[in-house]
């Protein structure tokens, strides 16, 4: 029997990712929608409806008329325990105070940053770090919650630590560089003023970005012991970018590893990179692609390679600048799909097979 699912959030950009991922699934069934109070109360379909007629769909799959005829309810009168998943998609503000009412009944997999740095909370990447799972347990007891609240990480981060996993894993990261050129579509919509922006033009700052992706990546792949997530000890230094690309975040790495690491080595570490996820739905294969190609990857090109849950590497090169052993190379991250609503669903699976959520 298929799980029943909310979406908290639903008539927002991640909430209709949501939406756009979840038709078909084999494991889960939308059973509700929630939002804020100004949608509350309309189907789907008006709750999108603009003032001039327009409908605020956003995704390129279409909307499914199930779900464009579902009642919205108002996110602050949900009760999460008529489901057997909160998917939430809301602003962090909201998902303070939203999300650990949820989670007194009910599992929630959020997109929310409200809860990544919590000490009881794991930042979850399916193939990276799934025994973190385990601390559920004990933000359930500590918290007294029979539901918890896991959030997936930045979209930015995600492809870094899925490439550096193996790196990590293999010869040790000494030291991470990292400079991201990321697409509009992770900051939303704004009336067409972001594009503005972005149309010829580099915009050299992201507001909290670089702040979230060094110590993301240090918990994420850092080790869970008796006291909780030990962070790893390898420094980040992230520089974060906004360029005129639609869909897809693409960055060069540079990697200082503690042992000899050859490209040879490198390549071979991240193809047989298969993180445990096998037969879950959304699990992508491979989970790391490697071009030979030295023009790729490329947004445009790689983003959508497995539905765009992959994470494409090209241009992996000898690292010497950081120490003596080293790699570098470039990466193809699809922030609205594996970075966002798709990435979640991965998670939900993956703590549905592993027994977290019953």
């Amino acid at each position: 029997m298929k799980k029943r699912v909310a979406i908290i959030g639903a008539t927002g950009i991640a909430g209709q990712q949501f939406l756009a991922a979840l038709p078909e699934h084999p494991d889960f069934e939308v059973a509700a929608l929630a939002a804020s109070s100004r949608s509350a109360g309309k189907n789907y379909l008006d709750a999108l409806r603009e003032p001039s007629g327009a409908i605020g769909w956003w995704c390129d799959e279409e909307l499914n008329e199930t779900y464009a005829q579902m009642p919205v309810v108002d996110a602050e009168d949900f009760d999460a325990a008529s489901v057997d998943i909160v998917f939430s998609a809301v602003e962090s503000d909201a998902a303070k105070t939203l999300e650990p009412r949820y989670a007194q009944t009910t599992p929630v997999v959020s997109t929310a940053s409200a809860f990544r740095y919590e000490d009881d909370v794991p930042i979850l990447i399916p193939g990276v770090n799934n025994a973190h799972a385990a601390l559920l347990q004990k933000q359930q007891t500590a918290r007294g919650w029979r539901g918890f609240v896991t959030p997936i990480p930045n979209c930015t981060t995600t492809g870094l630590a899925m490439t550096l996993k193996p790196l990590h894993d293999r010869f040790g990261v000494r030291g991470v560089v990292m400079t991201s050129m990321q697409a509009m579509s992770g900051a939303g919509r704004r009336g067409g003023v972001l594009g503005l922006d972005a149309v010829e033009n580099v915009i050299p700052f992201i507001p909290g970005e670089e702040e979230k992706v060094q110590r993301e990546t240090q918990k994420i792949l850092g080790a869970l012991g008796d006291s909780g997530i030990e962070a790893a000890q390898f420094p980040v230094s992230a520089t974060c970018t906004r360029v005129g690309v639609l869909d897809g975040h693409t960055e060069a790495v540079f990697v200082a590893t503690k042992e000899a690491c050859s490209v040879e080595d490198a390549a071979q570490a991240m193809r047989e990179f298969d993180g445990g996820l096998s037969g879950l739905p959304s699990a992508p294969d491979p989970l790391i692609f490697l071009h030979e190609d030295p023009f790729r990857p490329q947004p445009r090109r790689d983003r959508d390679r497995n539905n765009g849950m992959t994470t494409v590497v090209g241009r992996l090169r000898e690292e010497g600048a950081l120490g003596a052993h080293g790699v570098k190379y470039v990466l193809v991250s699809h922030n609205t799909k594996m970075g966002a609503a798709r990435g979640a669903l991965l998670v939900a699976e993956l703590l549905m097979r592993d027994g977290f959520i019953r």
